[in-house]
């Protein structure tokens, strides 16, 4: 059985159907906007997909560019390497053509110069030849020289034998010699002579004597002249020792400088070179006067 309803639960009824209708319509206008949102954010990932892939695109498109491009400067680089090495290879070959040619020169300069030293060898082989038939013709001649001066000696020691005594007197002759000569032959000399004494002599205690034969002086020098009628090497030696002593003998001439001089009319093989190594001037016989053997150059040794 049907109830009746009463016109306040009609409009109650109605106002909650216009509230649930209100109520859905609300529903349906937040489901629409969500919707809408949704549909407006899937366009907006859409749009921004297809910026990403019009994005993406690009960025493939510029990779393939700076690919195209880095195959392009592979190509170019590839083709400077290739000229390189070309211009490399041919530098090489020129430079290996101009060493060999260098080497051939060097080889052929060389092979000259032994060819020169090979005819400088057989030029000082022949020279040497000489020289030694040459030494081998001076030694017979000094043997000769020798067997001259000893023969000489030999006369010299029979003459000695012969005239006995009288050999101080031949001193004194050699000394009158020697003498009046001295003042010509050391002024070319550079050396002035002043004065010129004979036998000079001068003892000290504990019976040491010195005797000069002849003592040449000027303002700077003396020269201490040594005579003997034969000159042998140990006379020079005594005479270098007695000039070593000169100054403590006669020291009124201390301040000068000391020079020595030998001379003699005979003289021992080689004597007179071995005088003038000892800084000694060496007077020989030349003629009817005497001379100085040394050179113009010489140098005396001052004591």
């Amino acid at each position: 059985m049907s109830q009746t309803m009463t016109f306040d639960e009609i409009w109650k009824l109605f106002q909650e159907t216009n509230r649930l209708f209100m109520l859905t319509r609300e529903e349906s206008q937040e489901s629409n906007r969500k919707f809408d949102r949704i549909i407006a954010e899937h366009e907006q990932r859409m749009r921004e997909a297809d910026q990403r892939a019009r994005e993406h695109e690009q960025r493939m498109r510029e990779a393939d560019q700076r690919v195209r491009e880095a195959d392009q400067r592979m190509q170019e680089e590839d083709q400077r390497l290739r000229e390189r090495m070309q211009e490399e290879d041919q530098r090489l070959r020129e430079r290996m053509q101009e060493e060999d040619q260098r080497l051939r020169e060097r080889m052929q300069e060389a092979d000259q110069r032994l060819q020169e030293t090979d005819r400088i060898i057989q030029e000082t082989t022949l020279q040497l030849k000489e020289t030694d038939r040459i030494v081998k013709e001076t030694t017979l001649q000094m043997k000769e020289t020798d067997r001259r001066m000893q023969e000489t000696d030999r006369q010299v020691k029979e003459v000695s034998k012969q005239v006995g005594g009288l050999s101080s007197r031949w001193g004194e002759f050699v000394e009158g010699l020697v003498e009046p000569a001295c003042e010509t032959l050391f002024a070319e000399r550079g050396i002035p002579v002043h004065k010129v004494s004979r036998r000079i002599k001068a003892k000290k205690p504990g019976g040491r004597h010195m005797e000069i034969d002849i003592l040449v002086v000027n303002t700077n020098a003396v020269v201490l002249v040594e005579v003997k009628s034969k000159l042998k090497q140990e006379d020079v030696i005594e005479y270098v020792n007695k000039l070593a002593e000169f100054r403590d003998f006669f020291p009124e001439y201390a301040d000068k400088r000391i020079l020595g001089a030998v001379a003699g009319i005979v003289m021992d093989p080689n004597v007179d070179r071995f005088a003038m190594n000892q800084g000694l001037f060496v007077i020989v016989q030349s003629g009817e006067t005497v001379v100085l053997a040394n050179e113009e150059g010489f140098v005396p040794r001052s004591w």
